[in-house]
């Protein structure tokens, strides 16, 4: 069933500095240079694995959006959908870019955005025919941290939606919060906007549940759900879920306990065909944890396009995420199901 299967996203690719040997940014005079995005990550994972996997987005027409959009095609992306625009067309025409500090030991990694004003941004997408970009794929992917760069943007996102659902297209949507580019209220507000179109959720953390007229808030926990929630909790969540969004087929998330800034462990809960089921704990050396869960989403999305079974898919999604911590850079490049198969079959002794 996989090869019958066609892969869209849409969102920002950015370029990633880093300095060298777990540097301070204060004191670094190189930076490795790579590209990232949570949607891009999760386009080149599915690739990597042989799915017919592509990539829509506004890169600037100039060296760095090429080079950008070279990368993901060198990893097999189909980037035709990607639009290079003009100072005319975006006024500060510059490709979005971020850094990152990576932790080690007790010091955790740290983020830097230099996003405001990229082409995404800026571009009008108000001419885009969803229905025309559509045409042909079977599974659309979006999340929500591209409606947070642009009111153009959060707009096109719920119209790709609406487009894919009437065209029949699965759609996936990660609420991947960035408090860095808007509020939890903001997010929430526009959650609860994209869950009627979505099939297959991801992300439910504390600050994505619905907005309603009841208030969800426990103490100092919103929403009531914890950041390490016990099988009976996330369970009576994802339960609430479905039962206001009977359009949802699945909602996955995974659960991370940091026991420091180069030593995790890692476990999800995926709800299915009417049960939750807990995935096994993984815990790991992390040589880089960026996109980590994009690699945890491209690995459930596989599993689901190839029929995996309930308990499967969701080990098989944990451990595609635990074997791209131990890659750099923010794309899964591992294009061997079997040494996945192989680590979520492994037999070994895991503690809590």
């Amino acid at each position: 069933m996989g090869t019958e299967q066609k892969f869209i996203t849409f969102g920002e690719i950015m370029l990633r500095l880093t300095p060298p040997n777990y540097g301070k940014i204060r004191v670094a005079n190189s930076f490795e240079a790579s590209y990232g995005g949570s949607e891009a990550n999760i386009a080149l994972s599915l690739a990597n694995l042989n799915v017919d996997s592509s990539f829509f987005s506004v890169v600037p027409n100039n060296s760095l959006g090429k080079s950008a959009v070279r990368m993901l095609r060198s990893n097999d992306v189909h980037c035709t959908p990607v639009i290079y625009s003009t100072p005319e067309e975006t006024p500060t025409n510059r490709l979005g870019t971020y850094y990152l500090e990576t932790g080690y030991g007790i010091r955790p990694s740290k983020v830097t955005y230099d996003r405001k004003h990229s082409a995404i941004s800026e571009y009008d997408f108000s001419s885009i025919d969803t229905d025309k970009l559509l045409d042909g794929y079977t599974w659309l992917h979006l999340s929500g941290i591209t409606p947070a760069l642009s009111q153009s943007c959060a707009d096109f996102t719920l119209r790709l939606m609406e487009s894919a659902k009437e065209k029949g297209l699965t759609v996936s949507f990660d609420g991947n919060f960035r408090s860095l580019l808007w509020t939890w209220e903001e997010a929430r507000d526009y959650c609860t906007k994209c869950l009627p179109y979505v099939d297959v959720l991801f992300g439910i953390e504390p600050y994505h549940l619905w907005k309603d007229e009841n208030d969800h808030s426990k103490g100092d926990v919103k929403d009531g759900l914890s950041l390490h929630p016990d099988y009976e909790a996330q369970d009576e969540v994802f339960q609430a879920f479905v039962d206001r969004y009977p359009n949802i087929k699945c909602i996955a998330r995974h659960v991370r306990y940091a026991h420091s800034g180069s030593e995790n462990s890692l476990m999800a809960f995926m709800w299915y065909e009417g049960h939750t089921f807990e995935s096994r704990l993984f815990t790991f050396n992390v040589l880089d944890r960026v996109g980590g869960g994009d690699a945890f989403a491209s690995g459930l999305i596989y599993a689901k396009m190839h029929n995996y079974k309930a308990i499967d898919m969701v080990n098989f999604a944990v451990a595609a995420s635990v074997i791209k911590h131990t890659i750099h850079g923010d794309g899964n490049i591992t294009d061997d199901v079997d040494s996945i198969r192989n680590l979520m079959n492994m037999n070994y002794d895991i503690k809590r």
